[in-house]
């Protein structure tokens, strides 16, 4: 359920819209792409991220059908003008309707948004919905503001109200320049930014405002779960600071959300389970990324989980996230 995919050919955005570091793609001899960024190298892509029946088989060799896929965070654009940023999401989604429209037995997708605009993003939220579209994937802040801000909450109500799950992916790390060395912003950075949307969503109470909200963290959470002590703990000692904007203690939201699997490490997996319940976790790969699982659960397979975590974990936590019959997939 956490897959990205990008179209093979992408506007020249900068070109067209004359400002910022949109992302483009630049073909290369060995059948790679190079991501470029407002005209600067960002990363060499192969071709998983954009062929869809390399994708089909891949995925087949680890006894995987189903694809959720949904667009490279760096994609979302946040900092663009917000007409521009709409004609972004709109481009994204459009490929990403087309491809689960061709291949429904292998693809279900989520959407981006122009988080920079309430108004537009509810816009394209409708849109998607009728288009058939079950959820979305967002930054874990957006262009530095936490999720908590109040003009991110008609959002959430709107996803809500259509039933559209709501994938929070970290990006646009806190202290990125900081600390580029060692691919920290990647290895800690993410981490904290996931426990950071976490918190946002439960200290200012749309979590609790929102029940039938359905919210999945990336990466296992990031680092909130394994934190929830400190965070219980400051709740309680500080509520001064802490609990201004929701008394309800941030433990009580534990089993409420879903995360992924990402873990890379089966007795991290574990005290998740015993934390969230097999139900509230997904099988998530990051693919096609070097981060990922890119396996796609076999140290999950591997293990001596039960038969029944391990059908939550590879179909039925993601179907109930969703709201969709597996059976419609087999």
């Amino acid at each position: 359920m956490h897959t990205h995919i990008i179209p093979k050919t992408l506007p020249d955005w900068t070109k067209k819209f004359g400002y910022g570091d949109f992302i483009f793609l630049k073909e290369r001899d060995d059948g790679k792409a190079d991501m470029i960024q407002g005209g600067k190298f960002f990363r060499t892509i192969k071709e998983n991220c954009w062929e869809e029946d390399l994708r089909i088989k891949e995925y087949k060799d680890f006894n995987t059908s189903v694809q959720v896929v949904c667009t490279i965070p760096v994609l979302f654009s946040y900092w663009a003008k917000p007409k521009d940023g709409l004609e972004v999401s709109q481009f994204l989604n459009d490929h990403i309707i087309d491809l689960v429209d061709r291949y429904p037995k292998y693809y279900i997708g989520l959407g981006t948004i122009p988080m920079q605009d309430t108004d537009l993003a509810i816009q394209e939220l409708e849109r998607i919905a009728k288009l058939g579209m079950k959820g979305i994937q967002i930054g874990s802040n957006i262009n530095g503001l936490n999720l908590s801000e109040e003009r991110f909450f008609p959002i959430f109500e709107a996803c809500e109200r259509l039933g559209l799950a709501v994938m929070i992916h970290p990006w646009d790390m806190m202290g990125f320049d900081e600390m580029r060395k060692y691919w920290l912003p990647w290895l800690v950075g993410m981490p904290a930014e996931t426990s950071r949307a976490a918190c946002s969503l439960i200290f200012s109470g749309t979590l609790e405002k929102l029940p039938d909200l359905r919210v999945c963290f990336s990466h296992a959470g990031g680092s909130f779960l394994s934190t929830i002590g400190r965070v219980e703990h400051g709740f309680n000692s500080r509520p001064d600071l802490v609990a201004i904007d929701n008394q309800v203690n941030p433990r009580e939201y534990i089993g409420k959300f879903w995360i992924d699997c990402i873990t890379h490490d089966i007795d991290m997996l574990k005290y998740l389970i015993k934390m969230q319940g097999s139900e509230k976790i997904c099988l998530g790969s990051d693919y096609p990324f070097p981060l990922g699982d890119l396996e796609i659960g076999k140290f999950i397979e591997d293990s001596d989980l039960s038969k029944q975590v391990k059908e939550d974990i590879f179909a039925n936590s993601t179907a109930d996230w969703l709201k969709i019959d597996k059976n419609n997939y087999i």
